[in-house]
Protein backbone atom coordinates (compact mmCIF):
# COMPACT_ATOMS: atom_id res chain seq x y z
CA UNK A 1 0.00 0.00 0.00
CA UNK A 2 1.29 3.44 -0.98
CA UNK A 3 0.16 6.76 0.52
CA UNK A 4 1.07 10.37 -0.11
CA UNK A 5 -0.33 13.67 1.09
CA UNK A 6 0.59 16.65 -1.06
CA UNK A 7 1.37 20.15 0.22
CA UNK A 8 -2.09 21.28 -0.92
CA UNK A 9 -3.66 18.49 1.22
CA UNK A 10 -4.60 16.30 -1.77
CA UNK A 11 -4.34 12.65 -0.74
CA UNK A 12 -3.25 9.68 -2.85
CA UNK A 13 -3.61 6.03 -1.84
CA UNK A 14 -2.62 2.99 -3.90
CA UNK A 15 -3.58 -0.63 -3.21
CA UNK A 16 -1.37 -2.82 -5.39
CA UNK A 17 -3.21 -6.10 -6.00
CA UNK A 18 -1.20 -9.12 -7.11
CA UNK A 19 -2.53 -11.39 -9.84
CA UNK A 20 -5.02 -9.01 -11.50
CA UNK A 21 -4.78 -7.45 -14.95
CA UNK A 22 -6.96 -4.37 -14.46
CA UNK A 23 -6.62 -1.09 -12.57
CA UNK A 24 -9.41 1.02 -11.12
CA UNK A 25 -8.77 4.65 -10.31
CA UNK A 26 -11.17 6.98 -8.58
CA UNK A 27 -11.31 10.68 -7.75
CA UNK A 28 -13.33 10.79 -4.53
CA UNK A 29 -14.75 14.11 -3.35
CA UNK A 30 -16.31 14.80 0.04
CA UNK A 31 -19.38 16.38 -1.57
CA UNK A 32 -22.90 14.98 -1.45
CA UNK A 33 -26.47 15.87 -0.62
CA UNK A 34 -25.63 16.19 3.10
CA UNK A 35 -23.94 19.52 2.26
CA UNK A 36 -26.77 20.95 0.21
CA UNK A 37 -29.38 23.56 1.06
CA UNK A 38 -33.06 23.72 0.27
CA UNK A 39 -32.38 25.74 -2.88
CA UNK A 40 -29.41 23.78 -4.25
CA UNK A 41 -30.43 20.25 -3.21
CA UNK A 42 -29.45 18.04 -6.15
CA UNK A 43 -26.40 20.07 -7.19
CA UNK A 44 -23.84 17.39 -6.23
CA UNK A 45 -25.51 14.87 -8.50
CA UNK A 46 -26.08 17.44 -11.27
CA UNK A 47 -22.39 18.34 -11.27
CA UNK A 48 -21.56 14.65 -11.57
CA UNK A 49 -23.66 14.48 -14.74
CA UNK A 50 -22.25 17.71 -16.16
CA UNK A 51 -18.62 16.69 -15.62
CA UNK A 52 -18.96 14.30 -18.58
CA UNK A 53 -20.17 17.02 -20.96
CA UNK A 54 -16.94 18.24 -22.48
CA UNK A 55 -13.68 20.09 -21.80
CA UNK A 56 -11.57 22.51 -23.90
CA UNK A 57 -9.75 19.42 -25.16
CA UNK A 58 -12.63 16.99 -25.79
CA UNK A 59 -16.33 17.27 -26.62
CA UNK A 60 -18.83 15.17 -24.66
CA UNK A 61 -18.81 12.56 -27.45
CA UNK A 62 -15.02 12.59 -27.66
CA UNK A 63 -14.78 11.92 -23.90
CA UNK A 64 -16.85 8.74 -24.32
CA UNK A 65 -15.06 7.80 -27.53
CA UNK A 66 -11.62 8.30 -25.98
CA UNK A 67 -12.37 5.78 -23.21
CA UNK A 68 -13.88 3.32 -25.69
CA UNK A 69 -10.86 3.56 -27.99
CA UNK A 70 -8.58 2.20 -25.26
CA UNK A 71 -11.09 -0.33 -23.93
CA UNK A 72 -11.59 1.47 -20.61
CA UNK A 73 -14.79 1.90 -18.61
CA UNK A 74 -15.74 5.20 -17.00
CA UNK A 75 -18.55 6.09 -14.61
CA UNK A 76 -19.45 8.12 -11.54
CA UNK A 77 -21.88 8.11 -8.63
CA UNK A 78 -23.13 10.53 -6.02
CA UNK A 79 -24.19 9.57 -2.50
CA UNK A 80 -25.24 11.55 0.54
CA UNK A 81 -21.64 12.15 1.63
CA UNK A 82 -19.40 11.77 -1.40
CA UNK A 83 -19.09 11.87 -5.19
CA UNK A 84 -16.77 9.48 -7.03
CA UNK A 85 -15.54 9.69 -10.63
CA UNK A 86 -13.78 6.51 -11.68
CA UNK A 87 -12.32 4.54 -14.56
CA UNK A 88 -11.31 0.92 -14.98
CA UNK A 89 -8.66 -0.03 -17.52
CA UNK A 90 -5.82 -2.37 -18.34
CA UNK A 91 -2.41 -1.46 -16.99
CA UNK A 92 -1.32 -0.44 -20.50
CA UNK A 93 -4.23 1.99 -20.89
CA UNK A 94 -3.96 3.43 -17.37
CA UNK A 95 -2.10 6.63 -18.22
CA UNK A 96 -4.51 7.64 -20.98
CA UNK A 97 -7.50 6.73 -18.78
CA UNK A 98 -6.25 8.88 -15.92
CA UNK A 99 -5.38 11.72 -18.28
CA UNK A 100 -8.96 11.83 -19.63
CA UNK A 101 -10.50 11.37 -16.15
CA UNK A 102 -8.38 14.24 -14.78
CA UNK A 103 -9.23 16.47 -17.74
CA UNK A 104 -12.95 15.86 -17.14
CA UNK A 105 -12.70 16.55 -13.44
CA UNK A 106 -10.48 19.63 -13.64
CA UNK A 107 -11.50 21.29 -16.90
CA UNK A 108 -15.15 20.58 -17.66
CA UNK A 109 -16.71 23.57 -19.38
CA UNK A 110 -20.22 23.36 -17.93
CA UNK A 111 -21.49 25.10 -21.05
CA UNK A 112 -24.94 26.68 -20.80
CA UNK A 113 -26.39 24.70 -23.71
CA UNK A 114 -25.20 21.43 -22.17
CA UNK A 115 -26.63 22.44 -18.78
CA UNK A 116 -30.04 23.04 -20.35
CA UNK A 117 -29.99 19.66 -22.12
CA UNK A 118 -28.86 17.78 -19.04
CA UNK A 119 -31.63 19.29 -16.93
CA UNK A 120 -34.07 17.24 -18.99
CA UNK A 121 -32.03 14.07 -18.45
CA UNK A 122 -31.88 14.51 -14.67
CA UNK A 123 -35.58 15.45 -14.40
CA UNK A 124 -36.40 12.19 -16.20
CA UNK A 125 -34.16 10.34 -13.74
CA UNK A 126 -36.17 11.95 -10.92
CA UNK A 127 -39.40 10.87 -12.65
CA UNK A 128 -38.08 7.32 -12.96
CA UNK A 129 -37.42 7.16 -9.24
CA UNK A 130 -40.85 8.68 -8.54
CA UNK A 131 -42.32 5.73 -10.47
CA UNK A 132 -40.40 3.29 -8.25
CA UNK A 133 -42.34 3.02 -4.96
CA UNK A 134 -39.50 1.32 -3.09
CA UNK A 135 -37.23 4.31 -3.80
CA UNK A 136 -39.97 6.77 -2.82
CA UNK A 137 -40.48 4.86 0.42
CA UNK A 138 -36.77 4.79 1.35
CA UNK A 139 -36.28 8.47 0.50
CA UNK A 140 -39.26 9.29 2.71
CA UNK A 141 -37.73 7.17 5.45
CA UNK A 142 -34.55 9.26 5.35
CA UNK A 143 -36.64 12.41 5.67
CA UNK A 144 -38.57 10.93 8.59
CA UNK A 145 -35.36 9.84 10.32
CA UNK A 146 -33.14 12.89 9.69
CA UNK A 147 -35.60 15.64 8.80
CA UNK A 148 -35.47 17.74 5.64
CA UNK A 149 -31.84 18.74 6.20
CA UNK A 150 -28.44 17.12 5.72
CA UNK A 151 -28.73 13.35 5.41
CA UNK A 152 -32.49 13.69 5.07
CA UNK A 153 -32.18 15.35 1.67
CA UNK A 154 -32.44 13.21 -1.46
CA UNK A 155 -29.40 12.83 -3.72
CA UNK A 156 -31.38 13.73 -6.86
CA UNK A 157 -33.09 16.76 -5.37
CA UNK A 158 -36.47 18.14 -6.53
CA UNK A 159 -37.13 18.87 -10.20
CA UNK A 160 -37.85 22.52 -9.40
CA UNK A 161 -34.26 22.93 -8.20
CA UNK A 162 -32.79 21.21 -11.24
CA UNK A 163 -34.72 23.48 -13.61
CA UNK A 164 -33.30 26.55 -11.83
CA UNK A 165 -29.63 25.52 -11.94
CA UNK A 166 -27.16 27.47 -14.06
CA UNK A 167 -23.37 27.65 -14.21
CA UNK A 168 -23.23 29.95 -11.18
CA UNK A 169 -24.62 27.16 -8.97
CA UNK A 170 -21.96 24.78 -10.25
CA UNK A 171 -19.10 27.25 -9.90
CA UNK A 172 -20.07 28.18 -6.34
CA UNK A 173 -20.42 24.58 -5.20
CA UNK A 174 -17.16 23.50 -6.78
CA UNK A 175 -15.41 26.49 -5.21
CA UNK A 176 -16.76 25.42 -1.81
CA UNK A 177 -15.98 21.69 -1.95
CA UNK A 178 -14.04 20.60 -5.07
CA UNK A 179 -10.67 21.46 -3.56
CA UNK A 180 -7.48 19.48 -2.90
CA UNK A 181 -8.15 19.25 0.85
CA UNK A 182 -11.45 17.48 0.18
CA UNK A 183 -10.26 15.01 -2.50
CA UNK A 184 -8.73 11.53 -2.38
CA UNK A 185 -7.32 9.82 -5.46
CA UNK A 186 -7.27 6.05 -5.13
CA UNK A 187 -5.73 3.42 -7.41
CA UNK A 188 -6.35 -0.31 -6.94
CA UNK A 189 -5.14 -3.20 -9.05
CA UNK A 190 -2.18 -3.83 -11.34
CA UNK A 191 -0.27 -0.64 -10.51
CA UNK A 192 2.53 0.35 -8.14
CA UNK A 193 2.79 3.44 -5.98
CA UNK A 194 5.54 5.15 -7.97
CA UNK A 195 3.61 4.84 -11.23
CA UNK A 196 0.43 6.20 -9.66
CA UNK A 197 2.35 9.08 -8.06
CA UNK A 198 3.89 10.06 -11.41
CA UNK A 199 0.46 10.15 -13.03
CA UNK A 200 -1.02 12.30 -10.27
CA UNK A 201 2.02 14.61 -10.36
CA UNK A 202 1.67 14.98 -14.13
CA UNK A 203 -2.08 15.27 -14.66
CA UNK A 204 -3.76 16.31 -11.43
CA UNK A 205 -1.90 17.65 -8.38
CA UNK A 206 -0.54 20.89 -9.92
CA UNK A 207 -3.93 21.85 -11.39
CA UNK A 208 -6.49 21.10 -8.66
CA UNK A 209 -8.00 24.06 -6.80
CA UNK A 210 -6.21 24.93 -3.56
CA UNK A 211 -9.06 26.75 -1.81
CA UNK A 212 -9.89 25.75 1.74
CA UNK A 213 -13.12 23.76 1.56
CA UNK A 214 -16.10 24.63 3.70
CA UNK A 215 -16.54 22.46 6.80
CA UNK A 216 -18.52 19.24 6.63
CA UNK A 217 -22.15 19.38 7.82
CA UNK A 218 -22.31 17.59 11.17
CA UNK A 219 -25.43 15.50 11.76
CA UNK A 220 -26.71 15.54 15.32
CA UNK A 221 -30.47 15.00 15.34
CA UNK A 222 -31.62 11.56 14.18
CA UNK A 223 -34.55 9.20 14.61
CA UNK A 224 -37.08 11.99 14.86
CA UNK A 225 -39.87 9.45 15.28
CA UNK A 226 -41.79 10.84 12.32
CA UNK A 227 -44.27 8.81 10.29
CA UNK A 228 -44.49 9.85 6.63
CA UNK A 229 -47.36 8.35 4.65
CA UNK A 230 -47.68 8.90 0.89
CA UNK A 231 -50.80 7.94 -1.02
CA UNK A 232 -49.97 6.29 -4.35
CA UNK A 233 -52.28 4.29 -6.63
CA UNK A 234 -50.25 1.07 -6.77
CA UNK A 235 -50.88 -2.59 -6.03
CA UNK A 236 -48.54 -3.01 -3.06
CA UNK A 237 -47.90 -1.07 0.10
CA UNK A 238 -44.27 -0.25 0.78
CA UNK A 239 -43.31 -0.02 4.45
CA UNK A 240 -39.96 1.01 5.92
CA UNK A 241 -38.75 1.49 9.49
CA UNK A 242 -35.54 3.08 10.78
CA UNK A 243 -33.83 2.74 14.15
CA UNK A 244 -30.66 4.23 15.59
CA UNK A 245 -27.57 2.38 14.36
CA UNK A 246 -23.78 2.66 14.24
CA UNK A 247 -21.79 5.37 12.47
CA UNK A 248 -19.22 4.53 9.79
CA UNK A 249 -16.29 2.66 11.35
CA UNK A 250 -17.63 3.36 14.85
CA UNK A 251 -17.68 0.97 17.79
CA UNK A 252 -19.74 -2.13 16.90
CA UNK A 253 -19.70 -1.22 13.17
CA UNK A 254 -18.65 -4.72 12.09
CA UNK A 255 -20.81 -6.32 14.77
CA UNK A 256 -23.77 -4.50 13.19
CA UNK A 257 -22.94 -6.04 9.81
CA UNK A 258 -22.89 -9.47 11.42
CA UNK A 259 -26.16 -8.84 13.27
CA UNK A 260 -27.82 -7.67 10.07
CA UNK A 261 -27.08 -10.98 8.33
CA UNK A 262 -29.05 -12.66 11.10
CA UNK A 263 -31.89 -10.14 11.08
CA UNK A 264 -32.65 -9.51 7.43
CA UNK A 265 -29.84 -9.95 4.89
CA UNK A 266 -30.74 -13.17 3.15
CA UNK A 267 -33.22 -15.99 2.73
CA UNK A 268 -32.25 -17.64 6.01
CA UNK A 269 -32.59 -14.41 8.00
CA UNK A 270 -35.20 -14.07 10.71
CA UNK A 271 -37.31 -11.46 8.93
CA UNK A 272 -37.39 -13.40 5.67
CA UNK A 273 -38.24 -16.68 7.38
CA UNK A 274 -40.92 -15.23 9.66
CA UNK A 275 -42.69 -12.60 7.57
CA UNK A 276 -42.39 -14.17 4.13
CA UNK A 277 -41.88 -17.92 4.51
CA UNK A 278 -43.93 -18.63 7.64
CA UNK A 279 -46.66 -16.00 7.35
CA UNK A 280 -46.68 -15.32 3.60
CA UNK A 281 -47.20 -11.59 4.06
CA UNK A 282 -44.75 -10.26 1.47
CA UNK A 283 -42.51 -11.04 -1.46
CA UNK A 284 -39.64 -8.70 -0.55
CA UNK A 285 -38.35 -8.01 2.93
CA UNK A 286 -34.87 -7.09 4.10
CA UNK A 287 -32.92 -5.02 6.58
CA UNK A 288 -29.75 -2.99 6.10
CA UNK A 289 -27.45 -0.83 8.22
CA UNK A 290 -26.24 2.57 7.01
CA UNK A 291 -23.09 4.08 8.51
CA UNK A 292 -22.42 7.78 7.95
CA UNK A 293 -19.59 9.95 9.29
CA UNK A 294 -21.43 11.00 12.45
CA UNK A 295 -24.39 8.67 12.84
CA UNK A 296 -25.88 5.39 11.69
CA UNK A 297 -29.23 3.73 11.17
CA UNK A 298 -30.73 0.27 10.89
CA UNK A 299 -33.62 0.02 8.42
CA UNK A 300 -36.23 -2.62 7.60
CA UNK A 301 -38.16 -2.58 4.31
CA UNK A 302 -41.07 -4.72 3.08
CA UNK A 303 -43.36 -4.72 0.01
CA UNK A 304 -46.78 -5.84 1.21
CA UNK A 305 -50.37 -6.69 0.36
CA UNK A 306 -52.32 -3.55 1.39
CA UNK A 307 -54.76 -5.63 3.44
CA UNK A 308 -51.92 -7.17 5.44
CA UNK A 309 -49.84 -4.07 6.17
CA UNK A 310 -50.68 -3.83 9.86
CA UNK A 311 -50.23 -7.59 10.30
CA UNK A 312 -46.80 -7.41 8.67
CA UNK A 313 -45.87 -4.40 10.82
CA UNK A 314 -46.71 -6.42 13.93
CA UNK A 315 -44.80 -9.45 12.60
CA UNK A 316 -41.68 -7.35 11.99
CA UNK A 317 -41.79 -6.08 15.55
CA UNK A 318 -42.31 -9.58 16.90
CA UNK A 319 -39.02 -10.53 15.22
CA UNK A 320 -37.28 -7.45 16.60
CA UNK A 321 -38.63 -8.03 20.10
CA UNK A 322 -37.57 -11.69 20.04
CA UNK A 323 -34.10 -10.56 18.99
CA UNK A 324 -33.99 -8.01 21.78
CA UNK A 325 -35.20 -10.52 24.36
CA UNK A 326 -33.02 -13.51 23.48
CA UNK A 327 -30.14 -12.20 21.36
CA UNK A 328 -28.78 -14.43 18.61
CA UNK A 329 -27.93 -18.11 18.80
CA UNK A 330 -24.44 -19.54 18.56
CA UNK A 331 -25.31 -21.03 15.18
CA UNK A 332 -26.56 -17.67 13.89
CA UNK A 333 -23.42 -16.01 15.20
CA UNK A 334 -21.11 -18.42 13.39
CA UNK A 335 -23.14 -18.19 10.18
CA UNK A 336 -23.15 -14.39 10.37
CA UNK A 337 -19.42 -14.19 10.89
CA UNK A 338 -18.83 -16.50 7.92
CA UNK A 339 -21.00 -14.27 5.73
CA UNK A 340 -19.24 -11.05 6.78
CA UNK A 341 -15.82 -12.60 6.17
CA UNK A 342 -16.80 -13.99 2.76
CA UNK A 343 -18.33 -10.67 1.71
CA UNK A 344 -15.10 -8.91 2.60
CA UNK A 345 -13.06 -11.55 0.76
CA UNK A 346 -15.18 -11.24 -2.38
CA UNK A 347 -14.63 -7.47 -2.33
CA UNK A 348 -10.88 -7.96 -2.17
CA UNK A 349 -10.96 -9.59 -5.60
CA UNK A 350 -12.55 -6.53 -7.27
CA UNK A 351 -10.33 -3.58 -8.18
CA UNK A 352 -13.36 -1.27 -8.25
CA UNK A 353 -14.51 -2.37 -4.79
CA UNK A 354 -11.02 -1.93 -3.36
CA UNK A 355 -10.66 1.50 -4.95
CA UNK A 356 -13.90 2.68 -3.37
CA UNK A 357 -13.12 1.07 0.00
CA UNK A 358 -9.67 2.63 0.36
CA UNK A 359 -10.77 5.98 -1.06
CA UNK A 360 -13.85 6.35 1.15
CA UNK A 361 -12.02 5.23 4.28
CA UNK A 362 -9.22 7.76 3.77
CA UNK A 363 -11.69 10.54 2.97
CA UNK A 364 -13.90 9.85 6.01
CA UNK A 365 -11.35 8.68 8.58
CA UNK A 366 -8.25 10.63 7.52
CA UNK A 367 -6.13 7.47 7.71
CA UNK A 368 -5.32 4.45 5.59
CA UNK A 369 -7.41 1.32 5.52
CA UNK A 370 -5.68 -1.87 6.70
CA UNK A 371 -7.29 -4.94 5.12
CA UNK A 372 -5.36 -7.46 7.20
CA UNK A 373 -6.30 -5.67 10.40
CA UNK A 374 -9.96 -5.69 9.33
CA UNK A 375 -9.90 -9.44 8.71
CA UNK A 376 -8.30 -10.06 12.11
CA UNK A 377 -10.94 -7.92 13.78
CA UNK A 378 -13.84 -9.74 12.11
CA UNK A 379 -12.30 -13.13 12.91
CA UNK A 380 -12.07 -12.13 16.57
CA UNK A 381 -15.59 -10.72 16.95
CA UNK A 382 -17.18 -12.45 19.93
CA UNK A 383 -20.80 -13.38 20.41
CA UNK A 384 -20.66 -11.33 23.61
CA UNK A 385 -19.95 -8.18 21.59
CA UNK A 386 -22.89 -8.86 19.28
CA UNK A 387 -25.14 -9.46 22.29
CA UNK A 388 -23.95 -6.13 23.74
CA UNK A 389 -24.95 -4.45 20.50
CA UNK A 390 -28.40 -6.07 20.60
CA UNK A 391 -28.87 -4.85 24.18
CA UNK A 392 -28.00 -1.29 23.14
CA UNK A 393 -30.56 -1.13 20.32
CA UNK A 394 -33.85 0.62 21.04
CA UNK A 395 -36.67 -0.75 18.92
CA UNK A 396 -39.30 1.27 20.78
CA UNK A 397 -38.17 4.47 19.05
CA UNK A 398 -38.40 4.45 15.28
CA UNK A 399 -39.17 6.50 12.21
CA UNK A 400 -41.53 5.14 9.56
CA UNK A 401 -42.54 5.63 5.95
CA UNK A 402 -45.43 4.06 4.06
CA UNK A 403 -46.29 4.36 0.36
CA UNK A 404 -49.45 2.92 -1.17
CA UNK A 405 -53.20 3.19 -1.68
CA UNK A 406 -54.87 5.06 1.16
CA UNK A 407 -51.60 4.99 3.10
CA UNK A 408 -52.69 7.90 5.27
CA UNK A 409 -55.64 5.90 6.61
CA UNK A 410 -53.48 3.06 7.98
CA UNK A 411 -52.69 3.42 11.68
CA UNK A 412 -49.80 1.75 13.50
Amino acid sequence: MFFKEYDNKLKLVVNEMQGVMSVSVGIVVGAGSVLETETNNGISHFIEHMTFKGTPNLTAFQVSEAFDEIGSQVNAFTSKEMTCYYAKSTNLALERSFEILSDMFLNSLYASEEIEKEKGVVVEEINMYADTPEEVCLDALSSAFFGNVGLGRTVLGPATNIKAFDKSYIDEYRRDYYNADNIVICFAGNVDGKTAEKLVDKYFAPFVAGNKSKPYYRTEKTNLGKKIKINKDIEQNHLALAFDGIKYNGDYFDEMSLLNTVLGAGMSSRLFQKVREEMGLCYTIYSYPSGYRDVGSLAVYAGLNPDQTKQAFDAIFSVLNDLKKGGITQKEFEKGKAQVLSSFAFGQESTASQMMLYGKYLLFEGKNFDGEEKIRYIENISKKKVDELVESLDFDKFSLSLVGKNAEKIEF
